[in-house]
């Protein structure tokens, strides 16, 4: 009887050890399971990760590429604009020198005009008779006239005694002197003039040798 007990006993703890033991190993289970489902979902979010990388990468190089877009516009307009200035800046050089051309050209043609008035004031001069007061009063207008010439920038070209030279003097007589050195001018019979260093008339010389 007392085995039969013992043997319930035996049996009856046994039952309770399994029963006890059963849970724990149901837990260490849910345990597994969680761990596994864990690893699983950061296993899932490193793949989802990786995935977005790329994109990551696709959004930032695009975003840059637009950059360098908008760089490379900005390079743009800013070389038109600086060929724009050039432009404008040489236009309005080119203007300002043709401005300034056509008035010397204005200009030279009114002192030329002007030349056969003076070449007449020193014809007569040279025929005044010395004291005459009208003469001396025709010498002072004369002056006076040179003066205002040279301030507007007419000057005569220096002849007699230079050399000749093509680009002021016109030869219209050439003579043998021993005394004149070779291409010296020995005489001037119309003086010219230059104006501005442009030549609005040669001068009309005799060149010796």
């Amino acid at each position: 009887m007392s085995e039969e007990n013992k043997t319930t006993s035996e049996v009856q703890a046994e039952e309770t050890q399994e029963t006890v033991e059963q849970p724990v190993t149901e837990a260490e289970e849910a345990e597994a399971v969680q761990e596994e489902t864990a690893e699983d979902a950061s296993a899932e979010e490193e793949e989802e990760k990786e995935e977005e990388k790329p994109e990551g990468k696709t959004k930032t190089s695009f975003f840059k590429k637009k950059k360098d877009k908008k760089d490379q516009q900005i390079e743009e307009l800013t070389d038109r604009l600086k060929r724009s200035m050039a432009e404008f800046d040489n236009f309005r050089k080119r203007t300002e020198k043709e401005k300034a051309s056509m008035y010397v050209i204005g200009a030279r043609e009114i002192v030329e005009k002007m030349l056969p008035v003076v070449d007449n004031f020193e014809r007569g001069l040279a025929q005044a008779v010395e004291g005459d007061a009208f003469a001396e009063g025709m010498k002072m207008i004369y002056k006076q006239m040179m003066t205002t010439f040279d301030e507007l920038g007419v000057k005569p070209i220096e002849a007699v005694g230079k050399e000749f030279d093509p680009n002021f003097h016109n030869a219209v007589m050439h003579v043998e002197d021993e005394n004149a050195g070779e291409n010296i001018i020995v005489e001037e019979f119309q003086k010219g003039y230059t104006y501005k260093d442009f030549v609005v008339r040669h001068s009309m010389v005799k060149v010796a040798n």
